[in-house]
C-alpha cells in the first residue's frame, strides 16, 4: 500500500516512512504516468512507446517496494513519467525534458517552453525531491540505495551482456566495489559503472547522497528479469542478501 501526501499526490509515493533501517530505497523512474494537466495526459507518442524504458524503468517500482519490505527500509518513488520531466537530472540539465529518446520523438515536449517547464518542476520534480530529502534526513546515518532498470538492447545497438549493473561516482567508492564483488561472486554478470557511467552533476545521488556525505549505491537491473512480480520478488531477495551487512563490512 502506497502512502501519499494529499497535496503532492501526483508527485511521489512512499512506503514504510517510519521503518528503522539506515537504508532509504529510491526509485526515480517508477511510473509512466502523465498527469492530465500535461498536454491532456498524453505526450503524443504511441502506447507501445509509453510502455518502453524511455517512459519509465520497467519493473523498478515493484523491485524497490519488495526490497524495502525485506530490508525494513523506507521507499520513495516518483509518480510521473521521466518523459514528463526527469527527476534524475539537475534542473539545468538539457535532458530534463527529453525531445527524442532512443529513436522516439516526444511531440508534447518539442514545444514545451519556459512556462511549461516551470509548471512541471514546481508540481512534480521539486515536491518529489523535497520529500526524498526529508526521508533521507530522517535517519542521522542514512545510506541511499537507488533502484533503476535498463533495457536489454537499445534500438540499433548490440545486446547488453549484463544482468545487473552498479553505478557510482568517483567521489564516493565506499560501497559499490564491494557490492560488485559480492554480485560477481554470486554468479551474476555485473556491470561496473555499466551500462552507464555513474556520476552526473545534479542527479538524485549527487543531490541527496554525495552532497550530504551519505553512503550510496545505484543498482540497475535488466528489465526483462523484473517485468513481473515473481521476478521482482526474486531479485529483491538476491539484493537484500547482498546488501545485508554491506555498510558494516565497508566501515560506513
Amino acid at each position: 500500500m502506497h502512502d501519499q501526501n494529499t497535496i503532492n499526490a501526483e508527485a511521489f509515493w512512499t512506503e514504510g516512512e517510519t521503518r528503522p533501517s539506515r537504508w532509504l530505497i529510491t526509485c526515480d523512474h517508477a511510473t509512466n504516468r502523465v498527469p492530465d494537466w500535461v498536454n491532456g495526459g498524453d505526450l503524443g507518442i504511441a502506447p507501445g512507446d509509453m510502455a518502453r524504458h524511455i517512459a519509465y524503468d520497467v519493473g523498478a517500482a515493484g523491485l524497490a517496494g519488495a526490497l524495502g519490505r525485506l530490508m525494513d527500509a523506507p521507499v520513495i518513488g516518483s509518480d510521473f513519467s521521466r518523459l514528463v520531466i526527469d527527476p534524475n537530472r539537475g534542473e539545468d540539465d538539457p535532458t530534463l525534458l527529453m525531445r527524442i529518446y532512443d529513436g522516439t520523438v516526444i511531440p508534447a515536449n518539442r514545444s514545451a517552453g519556459a512556462t511549461e517547464r516551470e509548471a512541471r518542476l514546481s508540481r512534480l520534480y521539486r515536491p518529489y525531491h523535497a520529500r526524498l530529502g526529508d526521508l533521507a534526513g530522517a535517519h542521522k546515518q542514512r545510506a541511499i540505495c537507488a533502484i533503476h532498470s535498463f533495457t536489454p538492447q537499445l534500438r540499433g545497438r548490440p545486446p547488453r551482456p549484463w544482468q545487473i549493473g552498479v553505478l557510482y561516482s568517483h567521489l564516493d567508492e565506499r560501497l559499490a566495489p564491494t557490492l560488485i564483488s559480492r554480485l560477481r561472486q554470486a554468479g551474476w554478470v555485473t556491470g561496473d559503472n555499466e551500462p552507464y557511467a555513474g556520476h552526473l552533476d545534479g542527479d538524485s545521488i549527487d543531490r541527496h547522497a554525495l552532497a550530504k556525505g551519505r553512503p550510496n549505491v545505484l543498482i540497475e537491473v535488466r528489465n526483462d528479469l523484473i517485468r513481473d512480480a515473481d521476478g521482482q520478488e526474486e531479485w529483491a531477495g538476491h539484493l537484500a542478501a547482498l546488501l545485508y551487512g554491506l555498510l558494516d563490512e565497508c566501515g560506513v
